[in-house]
């Protein structure tokens, strides 16, 4: 899967992207509404990881979908 197609089907991916870092909330996932760079500063916040790592977090978890 590729980021064009997570954007295009936020609603039914957000599931796996909570799985995956579940200390995001609801309210996370509305907000970042499939943006990349959302998800990342939000993993970056939540976590307390550089912006490379949740960068490389996202890349690894994009490759196994």
């Amino acid at each position: 899967m590729n980021w064009n197609q997570i954007e295009g089907n936020w609603e039914q991916v957000k599931g796996k992207v909570q799985t995956q870092w579940g200390k995001l909330t609801n309210d996370d996932l509305d907000v970042i509404k499939g943006n990349r760079r959302q998800l990342a500063g939000r993993i970056q916040e939540r976590y307390g990881k550089a912006e490379e790592e949740a960068e490389k977090e996202i890349d690894t978890w994009l490759s196994k979908h």
